[in-house]
């Protein structure tokens, strides 16, 4: 199976956006897990090596990237409100 070359989420290298991957949630490049599973990982206290052994590999590059892009869109103004 060939492997497609994602463009990435802003000027993030790991992140990506892609409505056939993850219904287009975002998520780290060539793998199929979202931010907002990582995310959810280390909230419950899983470390890197614990989330890699229970899932499966993923670039260790790419966590401070997950952490970073969720600070920006949390900080991003609320429309709504």
């Amino acid at each position: 199976m060939e492997e497609r070359t994602l463009k990435p989420f802003k000027n993030f290298r790991w992140i990506v956006a892609d409505p056939d991957l993850l219904g287009g949630k975002l998520a780290i490049q060539g793998t199929r897990f979202s931010v907002s599973f990582i995310l959810s990982c280390l909230a419950e206290g899983m470390s890197v090596e614990e989330i890699e052994e229970t899932y499966g590999q993923f670039p260790h590059e790419a966590i401070p990237e997950v952490m970073r892009v969720a600070s920006e869109i949390l900080d991003a103004p609320n429309v709504a409100a």
